[in-house]
C-alpha cells in the first residue's frame, strides 16, 4: 500500500511541476496583455481533444455538476492565474496561491468531514514561509488587482478539489478530464471577447509554440494526471503537491534565464520540500457524509467509475 501511494503522489507531482513552466512560458513565448485569451487557448482545444478520444458526454445531472467543476478547476482558475502571471512579479504571485492547501484542509474539514490537524495546518504555514523565501524579493511590486486574482485562484481551485473529491464521477479519466476542460474553455469565451476583444490575426512561431506546449503539455497531459491523483490522494495532500510550481518555476528560471540562485532560496525550496513530506505522510479518516439540511446535496453519484 505504501508503495502503491508513493507511486501515485510520484506521479501526480508531475502535473504541478510541468505547471511551474507556465510562468516562464507566458511571458517569452506568449503575446503581451492577453492572459484570458492565453486560459482560453490553454484550455478549450485540449477539452475538444480529449471528448474526441474518448467520445463519451455528461449524463443526468453531470452536465450541471461538469460545467460546476469546469467553472472552478479550469475556467475560474486559469483566468486568474493569467491575470496575476501577467500582473505581478511571479514572487508575489507564487507566494500568495501558496495559501491554497490551507484553504484546502478548511473546505475540506467542512464538506467532507476531514480533520483539520495542527500538523497539516503548520505544515501549510511553513509551506507559504518556504515559497516567500524562494522567490519573494524585496523590491517586488504589489498590484492590488494582481494579488487579488492570485488569491481567488487559490480559492475558487481549492473549492474545484474538494468539491471533484466529493462528486465521484462515473465516468472514465479522459472523458471528465475533457468535460471540465471544454465547459472551462467555453466560460472564458465570452469573458474574453468582452475584456480583450477580439484575438490578434498574427501570431509569431513563438506565440504557437507557447500555445500548443500550454494547451498539450500544460493542459491536456497534466489535468489526466492530476485528476488520476485527486481520485487517489485526500484533497489536502494533493493540494500540498501544488508547492511544487514554485520551486519549478525558480529552477527554470535559474536554468533558462540565468537567474541568481542565492541560499536563501535554496533554504526556502528545503522548507518547501520538507511541508511536502510532512503532508504526505499524514493520514486522513474517511469523509463523512454531509449532515442532513447541511447545505445543497454534496453526496458523491450512486453509479461507479466504469474504467
Amino acid at each position: 500500500m505504501l508503495s502503491n501511494r508513493l507511486a501515485v503522489v510520484l506521479i501526480t507531482a508531475l502535473a504541478p511541476a510541468v505547471w511551474g513552466t507556465t510562468y516562464l512560458a507566458t511571458t517569452e513565448l506568449l503575446p503581451p496583455h492577453r492572459p484570458l485569451l492565453a486560459a482560453v487557448i490553454r484550455c478549450l482545444p485540449a477539452g475538444l481533444l480529449l471528448i474526441a478520444l474518448t467520445r463519451t458526454l455528461p449524463k443526468g445531472g453531470w452536465w450541471w455538476r461538469a460545467l460546476v467543476l469546469g467553472a472552478l478547476n479550469i475556467g475560474a482558475f486559469q483566468a486568474l492565474l493569467f491575470i496575476a502571471a501577467y500582473r505581478l512579479p511571479g514572487g508575489i504571485a507564487a507566494t500568495v496561491g501558496a495559501v491554497q492547501p490551507l484553504i484546502t484542509a478548511g473546505l475540506s474539514a467542512g464538506l467532507l468531514g476531514d480533520r483539520l490537524t495542527l500538523r497539516t495546518v503548520l505544515s501549510g504555514i511553513a509551506g507559504v514561509a518556504g515559497v516567500s523565501l524562494l522567490v519573494l524579493r524585496a523590491d517586488a511590486r504589489l498590484d492590488a488587482a494582481g494579488v487579488a486574482a492570485a488569491l481567488g485562484g487559490a480559492v475558487v481551485m481549492a473549492f474545484g478539489v474538494v468539491l471533484s473529491k466529493r462528486w465521484a464521477s462515473p465516468a472514465p479519466l479522459l472523458a471528465t478530464t475533457g468535460w471540465q476542460l471544454t465547459a472551462g474553455g467555453l466560460l472564458l469565451v465570452p469573458v474574453t471577447l468582452l475584456g480583450e476583444g477580439a484575438p490578434p490575426t498574427r501570431y509569431t512561431a513563438d506565440n504557437l509554440l507557447g500555445y500548443a506546449y500550454l494547451c498539450l503539455i500544460g493542459a491536456a497531459l497534466t489535468y489526466v494526471i492530476w485528476f488520476r491523483g485527486l481520485r487517489a490522494l485526500p484533497p489536502t495532500s494533493l493540494s500540498f503537491l501544488s508547492l511544487l510550481s514554485p520551486v519549478v518555476a525558480t529552477l527554470v528560471g535559474w536554468l533558462a534565464l540565468g537567474q541568481d540562485l542565492s541560499p536563501l532560496q535554496a533554504l526556502g525550496a528545503a522548507v518547501v520540500l520538507g511541508s511536502l513530506i510532512v503532508a504526505q505522510t499524514q493520514r486522513t479518516r474517511p469523509a463523512a457524509a454531509a449532515p442532513a439540511g447541511s447545505g445543497p446535496d454534496l453526496r458523491p453519484d450512486p453509479l461507479r467509475e466504469n474504467a
